[in-house]
């Protein structure tokens, strides 16, 4: 997926939201009008459904809190105003019904002003949605919208700039126009994701200091899938997450105070989802990582600044994986916007020059967890290590590593050199016979969890059955569609009880290699 991300420097001063979940809420418009429609359908129905199951499932703050769903025809149509994702599974499975339902084959001719409708429609059902949930005590201010159109991005750009600059925006933190391209020549797993942003380029638009990110991607289910996925990350940016503090070059090892540290500001970002945060565990509670636990470090939410103080540098070839443990987190600059412009270049420049020193001197870092917070001197504080490891991108991973407490005694037979004929050639036969791939790619394999989630999630809607679609009342009519969505958000805020579902399995550790992989490596 190529991407042009168009930044402007306003973005530092959007205002802070006082919700202890800082995710903006969705709006997600499909213009249909493509004719390739046919095929976009389907892979984007199931991409949208599984990354959905997940948002529905995962325990904890709702990472997506609210979804609006809009289809582009001949005119937009809202099949889905507002919604609570968490526990409402079922409703939202039965409006990605309806758009399996549409109609195939490009059957509406193009044009750009019913997805600019749609944008205009959503954001007056934002609004009149905030208005209505603030007097409960929400404040949720913020949305983003996702375009998915085959139409050409920049003439897309173009008609929004256009249309919106006379409207609102206070709200809007993003929109996404994402060009879906047809590869009938290219199977799913032969995709080259790019997830590198490139320069802007001189003809880049911003509305009222708004981000707009322009990219293509392929139509089918995995590029879709990493696309919606992207909605799961922590979008909070009121503070950085974590303070890596390394020993000040300015002194000797000797000499150097203590106090003399150089701190790099920096975000956590999960690698991958905790198995044991889905739809709870067998005996009903949820084991999420615990903030407090000196042995775990939690990137969602992002409520605690943690600081890791670097003690020592290692060898690369000196770190066995067995000791390491738990889930690897992403180290990045941090974006936080209230860091002055300057302070946060320096602070991405010297990050880039740790990732580049370490690479050189083939070196990984171990560092020790600060205490969160500094009781009585007679308080006994649990320390924990953590082992950072350099990678050929701009990003460090972290992996918690055992301490002397943890280890267990165990003895490694020595290897013989030699073997009888009779048992060297039978394994030699079978190791012939497997296939060889020269890196694990997890896009490759399946664990069925999508079914499982939905199978658990699945509940009928209690209502009565849902009309023909061309018996239906018209939804196009801006102001009917204002009066409804005024009348259904009152009920949108009841939710049914969360179903609870049996323990995922482990993430099993990951013995082929220490370093973080990027999605277009695991695509090709």
């Amino acid at each position: 997926m190529n991407s042009r991300k168009l930044l402007s420097e306003t973005r530092r001063t959007f205002p802070a939201t006082k919700a202890p979940c800082q995710q903006p809420s969705w709006i997600l418009i499909v213009d249909v009008t493509s004719p390739s429609w046919s095929n976009t359908c389907s892979v984007l129905s199931e991409a949208l459904e599984n990354t959905l199951s997940l948002a529905c499932s995962l325990t904890g703050p709702c990472r997506v809190p609210l979804l609006s769903l809009y289809v582009v025809q001949n005119q937009q149509e809202c099949l889905l105003p507002f919604t609570q994702v968490k526990e409402n599974f079922a409703r939202i499975q039965a409006c990605i019904s309806e758009i399996r339902s549409l109609p195939r084959e490009g059957s509406f001719p193009q044009g750009g002003h019913g997805v600019v409708q749609a944008v205009q429609d959503g954001l007056q059902q934002f609004k009149q949605y905030s208005r209505h949930t603030a007097a409960g005590g929400s404040t949720n201010s913020s949305v983003e919208i996702t375009i998915l159109t085959s139409q050409s991005s920049k003439e897309m750009v173009k008609q929004l700039e256009k249309t919106l600059k006379d409207i609102d925006l206070v709200s809007l933190r993003r929109i996404q126009v994402i060009e879906v391209l047809k590869r009938d020549f290219l199977e799913p797993e032969d995709v080259e994701l790019s997830l590198s942003a490139e320069e802007p380029s001189s003809n880049d638009i911003a509305i009222l200091g708004m981000d707009i990110d322009v990219q293509t991607v392929e139509d089918n289910v995995i590029s879709l899938e990493m696309l919606f996925k992207t909605w799961l990350h922590d979008y909070s940016t009121e503070r950085e997450h974590l303070h890596l503090l390394l020993p000040s070059g300015g002194f000797s090892h000797a000499t150097a105070p203590k106090s003399t540290l150089m701190c790099l500001k920096c975000d956590l970002q999960e690698r991958l989802l905790d198995p044991a945060l889905l739809s709870g565990t067998a005996d009903g509670s949820v084991r999420a990582a615990d903030l407090n636990s000196p042995c775990q470090m939690a990137a969602w939410p992002a409520t605690v600044l943690h600081k890791l103080r670097v003690v020592k540098g290692l060898k690369s070839e000196g770190v066995c994986e067995s000791v390491l443990y738990g889930l690897p987190f992403i180290i990045k600059p941090t974006s936080c916007w209230k860091l002055d412009w300057d302070e946060l270049e320096i602070n991405q420049h010297t990050f880039h020059a740790l990732c580049h020193s370490l690479l050189k001197r083939k070196w990984m870092l171990l560092a020790k967890r600060e205490p969160q917070n500094t009781g009585p001197n007679w308080n006994i504080t649990v320390q924990s290590y953590y082992v950072i490891i350099p990678s050929d991108s701009a990003t460090l991973l972290v992996r918690a590593v055992a301490t002397r407490e943890l280890l267990l005694p165990l003895t490694f037979p020595a290897l013989l050199a030699e073997h009888p004929e009779r048992v060297q050639g039978p394994v030699e036969s079978a190791l012939n016979s497997l296939e060889v791939e020269v890196a694990y790619n997890p896009l490759h394999l399946k664990s069925n969890l999508y079914k499982y989630l939905k199978s658990t999630l699945y509940k009928p809607l209690q209502r009565q059955q849902a009309q023909p679609r061309d018996q239906r009342p018209d939804r196009h009519q801006p102001k009917q569609h204002q009066s409804r969505a005024k009348a259904t958000v009152a009920p949108l805020l009841m939710a049914p009880s969360p179903v609870q579902a049996s323990r995922a399995a482990a993430v099993r550790r990951d013995s082929c290699s220490l370093f973080p992989k990027k999605y277009d490596e695991f695509l090709q």
